[in-house]
């Protein structure tokens, strides 16, 4: 507990259990000092996704504590929920005592072992004098370099011995063989500075390692010196203001159409803290097709693991953007992007998302926009399906304000999450996105906004299905809907939210939604609220699997606009967009 204090912990989120006791009658006695606090969660998996979202908004490391066995099991999916989107995050397990590891023991598991394709480092404490030096050792990984998860798997045995402890003071200890990231080389620098000036349709692609590094100042710099269009990954969210003229929103599977065919059109990519992922990409050989790459990350296994860069800048986001401006200081992009501009303005027009006719049943799209309109600056956490990218299409997030399951895509991620930002952020308003299917994964965690009134808004957009499982089973599986539709079985979410003493609200009427959600957001205290919406309502655009960026399906049509929306390519006779400088399909020029 000593060791946490000193670290800068102020949150736990845990769950009790017999082998981590005498660590959590410690922590009775920390929290009585005023040293932390300790939330208790329902499930440990809900736990780790506190953790998760509390580092997430924060920048600092997040903490979470487990039993053995069932409870160590339980912080798996939110441990590699972490890893994938590289979140710092400390998970502290209790385990067998050491004479009993490896005997079968009652909830006994090698969590060390289970969890070591999933965490930067672990450790399995033998020696109790070991803990100061191994939880200094444990914050610096997790924190430098690439952030992730890392394991303190502590024996019971261990946390009961006394022993003589030797407080370590934090940055204190450098671990055997670890190194902190490269500064950016000059010469790198130069080179990539090179293509910048010579590109005439250059695209800034800017990932989630950019918010990691906090360069939202940096890349918004970047961006307005040399005129560069700027869109994102879905962890890429919050880093560049989505409300500036040169945003272009999120690219990839249902990214904006215009900000697929700016990557698809565009002669210099420069990747920022992205890693090329196959929902950006979509088909690989159509990403980017005709463009030269710099690529800008802290992590040198990502040069060239799916795309090979022109220039490699290994260090830092935010080192690397500081020393680009500061070698650019009189630089005057003298009109080099304006018609490239200009070319986007006009997909932008020609291809809006899209926010179905008012009439019928409510859709999902007006209650993104109306939150977005109602609590514009909130935190925002999502669960994963349709709702999750029509919150990524629609809402326009500031700086560590949108948390989302990105890489795993972990349902039941959002509540738990959310409750993890409110305890980082409790004045800030904290709202969570979610799918009637996925918000049951964790639905538990009501429990746990109600004990401590945290005063989360819950929005749940109601279709009755799997959205985004039945959207592809109505897309390529002639409509075999199989085990996707939620109805059978599905709660009556108001009187549950009630039984745990969380206020419920029920919309199904398009003439009171923003009336009922204002008096919602403005309710003191958590809040559950079930919005109907239309039942078969797809996300789009989309691109399809197998498919480049620019081989949308679900594009809007806008007749008043006059537009001739295709051209035959007269090398291969394919039929196309006529926002296309190329043809998707063989690459020539049209």
């Amino acid at each position: 507990m000593d060791a946490l204090h000193r670290h800068g912990v102020e949150v736990i989120f845990g769950y009790p259990g017999g082998a981590i006791l005498p660590i959590y009658d410690e922590l009775h006695i920390a929290e009585s000092r005023g040293w932390l606090r300790h939330i208790l969660v329902r499930h440990e998996q809900g736990g780790a996704h506190a953790a998760d979202a509390y580092a997430r908004s924060t920048g600092r490391v997040g903490v979470c504590f487990g039993t053995s066995g069932p409870g160590a099991t339980n912080l798996v999916t939110g441990i590699a929920t972490a890893q994938m989107d590289s979140v710092p995050m400390v998970v502290i397990t209790g385990q067998v005592p050491r004479a009993a590891i490896g005997t079968d023991a009652f909830q006994e598991t090698d969590i060390f072992g289970i969890t070591l394709p999933i965490v930067k480092h672990s450790w399995v404490v033998r020696d109790p004098a070991d803990i100061g030096r191994i939880v200094a050792e444990a914050f610096l990984i997790a924190a430098s370099g690439r952030p992730g998860p890392v394991l303190i798997d502590v024996p019971k045995d261990v946390g009961a011995e006394l022993f003589d402890y030797v407080p370590v003071e934090p940055g204190s200890v450098i671990p055997a063989g670890f190194h902190l990231p490269p500064a950016p080389q000059p010469q790198a620098i130069e080179a990539a500075l090179k293509l910048i000036r010579q590109a005439r349709r250059p695209l800034l692609y800017v990932g989630g390692g950019a918010i990691s590094s906090n360069a939202h100042d940096q890349v918004l710099h970047l961006a307005e010196r040399f005129r560069l269009p700027v869109t994102t990954t879905l962890m890429g969210k919050g880093a560049f203001d989505e409300n500036h003229p040169l945003s272009v929103g999120m690219l990839g599977m249902h990214g904006t159409a215009y900000a697929n065919f700016a990557v698809t059109e565009c002669d210099l990519l420069i990747a920022v803290g992205a890693r090329f992922d196959d929902r950006v990409t979509g088909r690989l050989d159509g990403f980017a097709p005709r463009a030269q790459v710099i690529h800008i990350d802290i992590d040198a296994a990502e040069m060239g693991k799916t795309r090979l860069p022109d220039v490699a800048v290994v260090a830092d986001v935010r080192d690397a953007l500081a020393l680009m401006l500061q070698s650019s200081a009189a630089e005057d992009a003298q009109g080099r992007t304006e018609a490239w501009l200009d070319r986007i303005g006009t997909w932008k027009q020609q291809y809006p998302l899209v926010v179905p006719a008012a009439e019928g049943e409510i859709a999902p799209q007006e209650v993104v926009v109306a939150l977005r309109d109602l609590a514009p600056s909130a935190f925002y956490t999502t669960d994963v399906g349709q709702h999750q990218m029509w919150a990524a299409q629609f809402l326009r997030n500031g700086p560590r304000r949108w948390i989302s399951s990105a890489g795993l895509g972990t349902m039941g991620f959002g509540m738990p999450a959310a409750l993890g930002v409110q305890m980082a952020h409790p004045d800030e308003q904290v709202i969570c996105v979610a799918g009637d299917a996925s918000i049951l994964m964790n639905i538990q965690e009501l429990g746990t906004l109600s004990q401590y009134n945290l005063p989360v808004k819950v929005v749940v957009l109601n279709n009755g299905w799997q959205g985004m499982v039945r959207q592809w089973q109505e897309s390529f599986y002639e409509e075999r809907y199989s085990a996707s539709e939620m109805t059978g079985g599905m709660p009556d979410f108001v009187a549950l939210a009630e039984a745990f003493g969380v206020h419920g609200v029920r919309i199904t009427d398009r003439g009171d939604l923003r009336a009922q959600l204002a008096a919602a957001l403005a309710h003191d205290g958590p809040v559950f609220i079930d919005v109907r919406v239309r039942r078969n309502e797809n996300c789009y655009p989309m691109v399809p699997p197998g498919a480049s960026n620019a081989q949308m399906v679900g594009l809007p049509s806008h007749p008043e606009l006059a537009i001739d929306t295709t051209r035959q390519c007269g090398s291969c006779g394919s039929t196309t967009l006529s926002a296309h400088l190329y043809c998707p399909s063989c690459g020539a020029k049209l």
